[in-house]
């Protein structure tokens, strides 16, 4: 028996087998890089971080997927992805994104429809397309869309709700073999 400080001496007649790595090395321009990309949320300020880093890998030659579930549908739906809307309400963390200037946590009626036209005016000053442009920019870059099944059917949408270049309808079980060996990060 050994303690937990020690490892186990190998017996001389077996060779000591390299560990598997936890991580892949991605240093090594032989390794077939996959980037897989759960977007969940749909409001405005959480569209935006999957598809910056699912641009920024296709830039990198990395195979992206991009599977869009729950409220995250809202970003691919044709009736609701042009009008991603942005909420201060219950984010502790709210501030302007203006130095030094703090809202109240008490937002008025009206303080969606500021807030969200405030941080849409500041992404277009930094050249930064809105959703649907994004969109066509990760799949013009060679970036796959994919909807999750039990999303769509609770919803109650198909295919024909969806923006054309989303791939398909498709099950988790299917988007995990599809993008087997990914990174996997979840928005």
């Amino acid at each position: 028996m050994t303690s937990p400080t020690t490892s186990p001496t190998p017996s001389p007649s077996s060779p000591d087998p390299a560990p598997a790595p936890i991580v892949p090395r991605f240093d090594d321009d032989e390794t077939d890089r996959k980037l897989a990309i759960i977007c969940s949320k749909g409001n405005l300020d959480m569209a935006y971080p999957g598809l910056i880093i699912g641009n920024a890998a296709l830039g990198e030659g990395i195979e992206t997927h991009l599977f869009f579930t729950f409220w995250g549908f809202d970003m691919i739906v044709k009736s609701r992805m042009g009008d991603l809307r942005f909420s201060p309400a219950g984010n502790a963390a709210m501030h302007l994104p203006v130095r030094d200037m703090h809202l109240p946590q008490t937002v008025a009626p009206a303080m969606t429809g500021l807030a969200t036209r405030m941080l849409k005016k500041q992404i277009a000053e930094l050249g930064v397309p809105e959703v649907p442009d994004f969109l066509d920019q990760i799949t013009a870059s060679g970036g796959h869309l994919w909807a999750c099944k039990m999303s769509a059917d609770m919803m109650r949408l198909t295919e024909a709700d969806l923006r054309e270049d989303v791939e398909g309808i498709i099950t988790a079980t299917e988007f995990i073999e599809l993008t087997g060996g990914a990174q996997l990060l979840f928005i």
